[in-house]
């Protein structure tokens, strides 16, 4: 297995993020276990620090940083999330930061990052190279990257949630039988594996994809890194990566079950169920494990079944079209 990053890795960034990141609630909900016919437990990500997971890798790495390093300044890539927590991050930490993120990025998303202290620089999606443009800006202005996941540092604090997650449900007397995780770039999902088949070995690990984003189910399958088609379009801004990480997929390899995949129409049917029955607001990409377990993708029946509701940074506009079906 890749030394990319260990469970003392996780275990290290959990004290790092003692105090800064907020340990979040796992939920189990009466309507939730009626409708799979299981045990469900959420780990509710979207009521982090920032609205999603992501303020773990990029503090975790961010205050690993040299004086010489922090003074210089960082330079990120995001489609939103990781972008919110790079700038939380460097407020807290006292260090400059400016993130490369899509123009069509939530409005929302945007000016949180802004908000936050850090410098939004926006480019087309579907015709420029985000990670390109911000290691270029990077190397003119002399500063560090933060990589949005295929970085050890990022990989171990992502991994916290999965730490957190087998944690809270020993604390109830259960292990979950499986665990289903919304999977981009892979950094959340191979961190949070590693904890999880740590804590329990025989615990599936299954990553969840919008349609058309299907590389990391799809790489599992051949045992290299699949490129997604230029042309696929999701609901779910966060989750739309070219192709796998190389760490995150050297770990995820030897670490997941089958990739599972939902469609716009079974994320939109997830955020309606969370808002009306569990009260969450819960953004496309931060649904689509939820989806894969009201939608049938794996059998739930008698199991217990942990899925991590991963951000709830959605637009207000697009939220009440959603919840207005």
């Amino acid at each position: 297995m890749s030394a990319a990053a260990g469970i003392d890795d996780v275990r290290s960034a959990a004290r790092r993020l003692a105090g800064i990141a907020v340990e979040t609630p796992l939920l189990r909900h009466p309507d939730l276990d009626a409708a799979v016919g299981g045990t469900v437990l959420l780990k509710l990500e979207n009521l982090q620090t920032t609205g999603s997971f992501k303020i773990r890798g990029a503090y975790n790495l961010m205050s690993r940083l040299t004086p010489q390093q922090a003074e210089a300044g960082i330079v990120a890539w995001s489609s939103g999330n990781h972008a919110q927590g790079v700038a939380a991050a460097g407020a807290m930490l006292g260090i400059r930061t400016a993130v490369v993120m899509p123009e069509d990025a939530p409005k929302a998303k945007i000016a949180r990052t802004r908000r936050f202290g850090g410098e939004a620089i926006l480019y087309d999606r579907y015709t420029g190279d985000r990670e390109v443009i911000a290691k270029a800006l990077a190397a003119e202005r002399g500063a560090e990257t933060v990589p949005s996941y295929d970085h050890p540092h990022i990989i171990a604090g992502q991994g916290t949630v999965g730490l957190e997650l087998m944690r809270q449900a020993a604390e109830m007397s259960l292990v979950p039988d499986q665990v289903l995780i919304p999977c981009s770039g892979g950094g959340l999902t191979a961190g949070c594996a590693i904890a999880i088949k740590d804590a329990s070995p025989l615990t599936g690990v299954h990553p969840v994809e919008p349609a058309g984003f299907d590389d990391t189910a799809r790489s599992l399958l051949s045992g290299r890194r699949e490129i997604n088609a230029s042309s696929s379009r999701s609901i779910c801004d966060a989750l739309q990566v070219a192709t796998p990480g190389n760490l995150t997929f050297e770990l995820n390899r030897h670490l997941l079950g089958d990739g599972l995949v939902v469609t716009d129409a079974e994320v939109r049917a997830a955020m309606r169920f969370a808002f009306l029955n569990l009260k969450l607001v819960v953004e496309p990409g931060g649904a689509a494990a939820l989806a894969a377990l009201l939608s049938g993708k794996l059998e739930t029946r008698g199991k217990i079944t942990a899925a991590i509701v991963s951000g709830g940074n959605v637009d207000t506009e697009l939220f009440a079209e959603i919840q207005a079906g």
